[in-house]
């Protein structure tokens, strides 16, 4: 199983080096604390979902930056092999199935949520969209002022630059894929 804590560790720990920024800087910048920046860099901490989009908010770099490993032709992801990124209360499991790669600008992940869960997450920066295809349950995405209800199957795209909300009102868990594509 990958170790996602050492390796989001070692990439802020090499950003915030190519960026020349202390942890006080990155702090500044991203609205996390110097302790917690030290222990997530240490690898002593498993940041939220949350805790890193703010990192990469901050830092202007894509929110799979920091689970990015060396280049290969072939990868071959085996889900039961990935440790998940856990939030809201443990109802909410993020798997990185590819991060970012700087030739194709995109990341895709495969996200559950629990019954009940209700998952808000801030603006992210312009030139940015998510596409939500919904593999197995029901799913209401709130973009902005606008509820859209989603069942399996079923698909959105949107401008990630305004509030949206992740939310599971069933008695079900409910699955979906996120792809994140970076324009610019």
């Amino acid at each position: 199983m990958k170790d996602f804590n050492f390796i989001i560790g070692k990439n802020l720990n090499n950003i915030r080096k190519q960026k020349n920024l202390s942890l006080d800087k990155v702090a500044l910048l991203t609205g996390v604390s110097k302790a917690m920046l030290a222990q997530i860099e240490r690898g002593n901490s498993s940041p939220t979902v949350t805790t890193l989009w703010k990192i990469a908010t901050g830092l202007n770099v894509s929110f799979s930056y920091f689970m990015e490993e060396k280049f290969s032709e072939v990868i071959y992801v085996t889900y039961n092999d990935i440790k998940p990124i856990i939030e809201s209360d443990k109802k909410m499991r993020v798997y990185p199935l590819f991060p970012y790669d700087n030739k194709r600008r995109f990341e895709i992940f495969t996200i559950e949520l629990q019954p009940r869960c209700n998952h808000e997450s801030p603006p992210h920066n312009d030139g940015l969209e998510e596409y939500i295809i919904v593999n197995r349950g029901e799913l209401e995405m709130i973009i902005g002022q606008d509820v859209y209800k989603l069942k399996c199957g079923d698909a959105i795209r949107y401008l990630a630059n305004k509030p949206h909300c992740y939310r599971n009102t069933t008695n079900n868990t409910v699955s979906f894929q996120n792809i994140i594509y970076y324009l610019k």
